[in-house]
């Protein structure tokens, strides 16, 4: 990597634009940046770092980039011109930073710019230039990091040799020392490593304790599941964390438990087996005593109904006589029954047939003609009414036909005459189409015609509000001059006297000195300015008084004032000049009372304006609505037409149908108003009628009934033996009265049979004799044969649950061990690996970490490659080495450095270095890391080196020697900067980069010699 040119603007102490040719400055291979303290040395190099990386080194943040001195119309940005990688490069940034509006007053964010260009033999026409790579800040410093193969910190640390940092680097302790080689050496994957294996680590070390819990809730589940007798788990399962033990001591102890738990199963099988066969012979002599007390029960139940039945006996056979002569009259009895319901019959008919004449009598004319007539004639003229009723049904159908016509003429009228109302309707609103249309074409021209005019006031008013602004501005800050001028005028008459009166004290103390002097000296005495004995010409005093150093500070002070106030309005006077002039170029010439009309007025035109460009939108919207409109009307008027056309025709045939259908309709109606009511009437005279011949029939073969019926009754009565029905009647029973009787007898006659036979029986008569069961004793002794055989039962099923659940938890166990021996398995070595890795292990003697290992390598690469340099500037009195002893105390060890003199064959600490040496030893660093950082990133040449300060420490051998290293340095055409205050280094480096301060910021100029 070389420079070529770097320029920067409003950056840092630096107002304008200042440029670096580093071509020039590193033609001898080393150059010097040399200023006053704040001038700006370190700028330069931030600036180098800021065009590379966007950002610079240490803690400054971007947004400070920018010069306190600079125009606040002038951007800060950066330009550098590199080689990287054989291609010559131009990056030019911006950083965020804020400026004034371009239009209005106060400021605005300027947005942080970034531009990446090539130089390239033909850009496209023919010519070299410059050719653009990107304008991505990403993307352009994704290819400056593969170009440069370095970030930003190894960079620092690398191009930017920070002789402060490595001075620190070199006495500080391993922790610290660390720090920097993390940020130089990409250890980030070792870390990375270590918190991956801690991770692991804590995983397995969760399974094992997971397993280890679910282990102990076994063991607790196993003594739970077998009881308080059960075998104790003290001396089975060792109280500490010993995994194998723990595991083995569990299952034995369960194992013991499972064995416990199956004799207790053997047991309770022996006592549920005993209980059960007790039991059973409890139920066997409950159910014989059982069995005797209702043989018992029965005999004495069957005397208790022998009893009862024999004083029920007399009335059985009164019963049985009443029921004989019952059933003797049965025969008389459906006789007597059907001659009461024939007479009852021809009641209801007689009154019906006298209901129907009289009904017929009343509808009078041909009903009344028809009501004596007999049955005959009554069906006669049944017959022939309805024959006349249906003929008229087709009349009623063309009578409804013609309702029909007349409706069905009507709605096509009003139809007809809506269609002819749409159609005269459409046709006078297309006559007034063309006006309508002609009207809002006319509005919309004038409403587009406004939104032009929206559109060129809106410019003139945001051009008239920023001038108006401007002009407002302009007059304020005018008063404001014209205030502050007199004040200004009268501080610098003020600081014109101050000094004048300074300057003439100045002069009198001058004077008052010699007078001084002069009154000191004695004749004869020697002069104690020019030595000479004789005193010629003395000096006198001056009128006014002598004048003292406190005086004459006083007076310098008051004038230091003066000229500072005075300093501080010219300024401010100046920036409202400044200020005053920008807002009356952006005012012109008019005042602010004509620009505030002016806008008033093109307010009002823009509101007017505005409200008439409104209409734009409903305005089209209107045509657009009026077309739709034209068109449905349109299709309207020509639907009207064909539809009135249709219903003319339509109404023209229904009308000759109607009149067809009226003739026959007045010819079937007669003299009724309608062919309904004719058949209405005709129907209700012929139901009259037919009615009235049904119950005449029904009357005629009522009366017949009933004498056949008396003759029924007299032979049944004399069959059944009685003199006359009378008599057969006085003994009748009705039916539900026998079934009764006979029910009672069958069934007293069954009872008496049943006690008879039950106390017949041998086994009772035997029951009886033998003496009473107590029933109670015997249940009592069931019950206690019952209560232990449940007791057997629940013992019996508890020891089956707790073999089950022990052989449960026993497999549990077996598959938990089988599984946790690999986890523990896997614990031990990452727990082996990470405590290694960590730094903890006993194995890891030397209390290392993984990434400090491999930071102590690099730190050896280091030592070494500063021990090349270090033996030559020390006059090969010192070595740097790298150590790796244990710290003290809880300090890691791996990143120590020890000086090894040779002259003493000594090994010590570098912070007994002297600052000499200290200097050497730190550059020595800072030179070895960057070789050892270069190869580390693939071994780009660095062919620009920057070394910040430590010269001042240095005696004029040790110089030598220094200087001796630096020409190494600028072997294979390598260009080293130097930036130091000390002044033989002017003298011995021919080409500087001189920065000079100034009030309005700092500046940059190639110096040489002469200029030292």
């Amino acid at each position: 990597m070389r420079l070529h040119r770097l320029t920067v603007t409003a950056f840092g102490p630096f107002a304008g634009s200042e440029t670096v040719d580093f071509d020039a400055l590193a033609t001898g291979g080393l150059f010097l940046l040399r200023g006053a303290t704040g001038a700006g040395k370190t700028s330069v190099l931030d600036a180098v770092c800021f065009a590379l990386y966007g950002e610079t080194p240490g803690a400054r943040r971007a947004n400070r980039l920018r010069s306190d001195h600079a125009d606040p119309k002038r951007l800060t940005s950066v330009e550098l011109e590199l080689t990287l990688g054989g291609r010559r490069l131009q990056i030019t940034r911006l950083p965020e930073q804020r400026r004034p509006k371009k239009v209005g007053t106060g400021t605005t964010v300027e947005r942080a710019q970034t531009l990446l260009r090539e130089w390239v033999a033909d850009t496209g026409d023919g010519a070299p230039g410059w050719r653009g790579l990107s304008k991505s800040h990403q993307e352009a410093g994704e290819e400056i990091h593969r170009l440069i193969g370095m970030n930003r910190e190894q960079f620092c640390q690398v191009v930017l040799l920070p002789q402060g940092d490595f001075a620190r680097f070199l006495k500080a302790d391993s922790e610290e020392r660390g720090k920097l080689l993390r940020r130089l050496f990409d250890t980030e994957r070792f870390q990375h490593v270590e918190a991956w294996l801690a991770e692991q680590r804590r995983g397995q070390e969760a399974a094992v304790q997971a397993g280890r819990r679910r282990l102990r809730d076994l063991a607790s589940k196993a003594e739970q599941a077998a009881g308080p007798g059960a075998e104790p788990a003290a001396g089975w399962v060792p109280a500490e964390e010993d995994d194998a033990g723990l595991a083995a001591g569990v299952l034995g102890w369960a194992a013991v438990l499972r064995s416990g738990a199956a004799e207790q199963v053997a047991v309770a099988e022996a006592a549920l087996a005993g209980a059960g066969a007790a039991q059973r012979a409890a139920q066997e002599h409950r159910g014989a005593a059982e069995e005797l007390a209702g043989r018992q029960r029965r005999h004495g139940e069957a005397l208790d109904r022998a009893e009862r039945l024999a004083g029920f006996e007399a009335a059985a056979a009164a019963d049985r006589r009443r029921l004989a002569a019952a059933q003797e009259a049965v025969g008389v009895e459906s006789a007597l029954r059907l001659r009461e319901n024939a007479a009852e019959v021809l009641g209801r008919a007689r009154l019906a047939e006298r209901r129907h004449r009289e009904a017929l009598a009343g509808s009078g004319g041909e009903g009344r003609e028809l009501a004596g007539a007999d049955a005959a004639g009554l069906a006669e003229a049944e017959l022939r009414l309805r024959a006349e009723v249906v003929r008229l049904e087709a009349a009623r159908a063309e009578e409804r036909r013609c309702a029909e016509l007349a409706h069905e003429q009507r709605s096509l009228t009003e139809d007809r005459r809506a269609a002819e109302e749409r159609a005269e309707e459409a046709e006078d609103w297309l006559s007034e189409f063309e006006d309508e249309l002609g009207r809002l074409e006319q509005q919309h021209a004038e409403a587009r015609s406004a939104s032009s005019r929206v559109e060129q006031l809106d410019g003139q008013r945001t051009e008239l509000t920023v001038r108006l602004g401007a002009a407002r501005e302009r007059d304020g800050l005018r008063a404001e001059i014209a205030a502050a001028e007199p004040r200004v005028v009268a501080l610098r008459t003020a600081a014109l006297d101050a000094r004048e009166h300074s300057l003439d004290l100045r002069d009198r103390r001058l004077s008052g000195m010699a007078t001084e002097l002069a009154e000191q000296l004695r004749t004869g005495e020697a002069c104690r300015v020019c030595g000479s004995p004789e005193h010629p010409a003395p000096a006198e005093a001056t009128p006014g008084g002598r004048v003292g150093a406190e005086d004459e500070e006083r007076a310098r002070r008051a004038q230091a004032a003066a000229e500072r106030a005075w300093t501080e309005a010219d300024q401010a006077l100046t920036a409202l000049r400044v200020r005053e002039a920008t807002a009356a170029g952006a005012a012109g010439p008019d005042g602010a009372e004509a620009l505030a009309q002016a806008l008033a007025g093109l307010e009002r035109e823009h509101r007017e304006a505005r409200q008439a460009a409104e209409a734009l939108g409903r305005v089209e919207q209107d045509i657009a609505r009026l077309s739709q409109d034209r068109a449905r009307r349109v299709d309207e008027l020509h639907e009207a037409k064909e539809r009135a056309a249709v219903l003319s025709d339509r109404l023209l045939a229904l009308g000759t149908e109607q009149r067809a259908l009226t003739a026959r309709v007045a010819a079937a109606r007669g003299e009724a108003a309608s062919v309904a009511d004719r058949a209405a009437a005709l129907s209700r005279l012929t139901e009259a009628v037919a009615a009235t011949a049904t119950a005449a029939r029904a009357h005629a073969e009522a009366e017949a009934r009933l004498g056949e019926a008396e003759d029924e009754l007299g032979k049944a009565a004399a069959a059944a033996g009685f003199p006359d029905a009378a008599d057969a009647l006085a003994v009748l029973l009705p039916r539900e009265e026998r079934e009764r009787l006979e029910e009672r007898l069958e069934r007293h006659r069954a009872e008496t049979a049943a006690v008879r036979r039950e106390l017949a029986l041998p086994e009772l008569a035997e029951a009886a004799g033998r003496p009473p069961v107590d029933l109670t004793a015997v249940a009592t002794a069931l019950g206690a044969a019952t209560d232990r055989l449940g007791r057997a039962h629940a013992a019996h099923a508890a020891a089956r649950e707790r073999c089950a659940a022990l052989a449960a938890i026993g497999r549990q166990l077996d598959g938990l061990a089988a599984e946790l021996a690999p986890a523990l398995d896997r614990y031990g070595r990452i727990n082996r690996l990470a405590a290694l890795a960590a730094g903890t292990s006993a194995e890891n003697r030397l209390r290392m970490r993984l990434e400090s290992y491999v930071l102590a390598a690099r730190l050896e690469q280091v030592a070494a490659a500063a021990s090349d340099r270090l033996v030559r500037m020390s006059g090969g009195r010192y070595t740097l080495v790298h150590s790796d002893d244990r710290g003290t105390g809880t300090k890691r060890s791996g990143l120590a450095l020890r000086v090894v003199d040779a002259w003493t064959g000594t090994e010590r600490d570098t912070a007994t270095l002297s600052g000499g040496e200290s200097f050497f030893a730190s550059l020595s660093l800072a030179l070895g890391l960057a070789d050892v950082v270069t190869d580390e990133a693939g071994g780009m040449p660095l062919d620009t080196l920057f070394i910040d300060e430590g010269f001042g420490t240095l005696d004029e051998h040790a110089l030598e020697e220094v200087m001796d290293v630096l020409d190494g340095l600028r072997e294979r055409d390598r260009a080293v900067g130097i930036v130091s205050h000390v002044a033989d280094l002017r003298s011995r480096i021919p080409a500087q980069l001189l920065v000079r301060k100034g009030r309005h910021g700092s500046t940059l100029a190639l110096a040489g010699r002469e200029d030292a």
